[in-house]
């Protein structure tokens, strides 16, 4: 092949990986909105297929090593297809978190195994922009790695990550932040003893992956895979740079600034500077734990025919989600319940916390599942003013989020903006147990006077208080 047609190659490849770019932009842009989202992520496919198979033509076009390595290349593509389908079909909302976490180790390690085959194969010694790029995609790949694997397990609930203890985390995490910089340095300073210090920077790199999220508690956790999605993104870029790609420069960029933007507005939901969230924050310390003790008094419980009751008489009814009702897959009991209520002439809305469920967004995609109406989904702002006029809020399943105990300093959730459920003229929570939040602590909206409790899975009270309500209104 002469050298102009590999120089015409290169030109069509660079602007239809641009036009991929300019697809992701799109397809960000419309996932500004639940009503368009799903075009923006079609569309944000379609430019990343458009990638590929650009990828594929400019492989056969240049001519390749040996066919193994191109079989191994289409063996792997597929099978990540499949995994990709089978997981994105079968995953239940509740895993949703946990299946970002694993979808950020796989973007992490291949960004770092990109960047280390960049530096380890090149021929000659590596340049400069090369050695920073590659070894800056070597490094966050492999944080990003390791610290997924671990935020994926601790949601997960596997017992023996969530038991993993770090002794003297911050020292820890100085050492192997402090290793893998100087490691990183040396790798541009010494670049003809490029495979020693980039096996340390990996190795370095991993082992503060570990470190800097062990110590991070549960309630800390979805703010952790943010910044986890910012640095595969960064990583994915940096990786992009190093091999002159303009397709993953973009869409790296565009993950890691929209993970960055996701944390810092998650960090702000919890009215809790990001550093203090990464540096180990609450949820599962041993602080929280000896908060635990909760607030003195007894819970009233309740029974699904007397809130049948105060919901039917009601002028309106605020209804609160939280990952209980995720659990339970409870959105389309709540939906309907909704619906009746609406139909007899009650006013009903829909308290949507930032933070409400693991991920943002979280409560908002299981109630669009159930048909809910958009402007039915009220944010924290413009629904507290409302509860000193809800007859009946009704929280299902939420519970940090609905803690008084924010509002006053010394808490593990001290300070974290809330809803404010406890101003409603009644509450009934649904709950399946007795059991404390991510943050560790009781709840004191349980034990207050005008708060009412109804144990059991969510889904089936919600049934039976459809049933009461339907009785109620023959």
């Amino acid at each position: 092949m002469t050298s102009a047609t590999v120089g015409a190659i290169d030109i069509v490849a660079w602007f239809v990986y641009l036009f991929s770019a300019v697809l992701f932009v799109v397809g960000l842009h419309f996932m500004n909105s639940p009503k368009t989202a799903r075009k923006g992520n079609q569309i944000s496919a379609f430019g990343m297929v458009v990638a590929v198979l650009m990828a594929f033509i400019v492989l056969f076009a240049k001519g390749f090593v040996n066919i193994v390595a191109v079989v191994v290349l289409v063996v792997g593509i597929l099978i990540g297809a499949v995994a990709g389908v089978v997981s994105a079909k079968k995953v239940k909302m509740t895993d949703m978190p946990q299946l970002v976490s694993v979808f950020n180790t796989v973007g992490g390690g291949a960004a770092a195994l990109v960047a280390l085959n960049d530096i380890l194969t090149k021929e000659g010694t590596p340049d400069i922009v090369v050695l920073i790029t590659a070894g800056l995609g070597i490094l966050i790949g492999s944080v990003t790695f390791t610290g997924s694997l671990i935020a994926a397990g601790k949601l997960q609930g596997i017992k023996w990550v969530k038991k993993l203890n770090l002794p003297g985390k911050g020292v820890w995490n100085i050492l192997f932040a402090v290793l893998s910089v100087v490691s990183l340095v040396m790798l541009c300073v010494q670049p003809e003893q490029r495979l020693l210090w980039s096996i340390l920077t990996t190795v370095f790199a991993l082992c503060y992956g570990l470190v800097f999220v062990i110590p991070i508690g549960g309630a800390d956790m979805p703010v952790v895979i943010s910044v986890l999605n910012a640095c595969t993104g960064t990583a994915v870029a940096m990786s992009g740079l190093a091999i002159d790609n303009v397709a993953l420069i973009v869409a790296g960029a565009l993950v890691g600034s929209a993970g960055v933007t996701l944390s810092i507005l998650m960090a702000q939901a919890m009215n809790r500077p990001l550093l203090s969230v990464l540096a180990g924050g609450f949820g599962g310390g041993a602080d929280a734990a000896a908060a635990g003790d909760g607030p003195e008094g007894t819970m009233k419980e309740t029974t699904p025919d007397d809130l049948a009751v105060q919901l039917v008489y009601a002028q309106k009814v605020i209804f609160v989600p939280g990952f209980g009702l995720a659990q339970a897959q409870a959105q389309r009991e709540l939906a309907d319940l909704g619906e009746l209520l609406k139909g007899h002439g009650v006013e009903v809305s829909y308290a949507i916390h930032p933070v409400a469920g693991r991920m943002p967004g979280h409560m908002n995609v299981l109630l669009a599942e159930a048909n809910v109406p958009y402007e039915e989904l009220v944010d924290l702002d413009e629904i507290n003013p409302q509860f000193p006029q809800a007859n009946v809020a009704l929280v299902v399943g939420a519970n940090d989020v609905t803690n008084p105990a924010a509002r006053r300093p010394g808490t593990p959730v001290s300070g974290m903006p809330i809803l404010d459920v406890d101003k409603s003229q009644n509450v009934v929570v649904m709950k399946r147990g007795r059991g404390m939040g991510y943050a560790g602590i009781q709840n004191e909206l349980y034990f207050e006077d005008n708060t009412q409790m109804l144990f059991g899975d969510a889904k089936k009270s919600l049934q039976s208080v459809i049933a009461a309500v339907k009785e109620l209104l023959a």
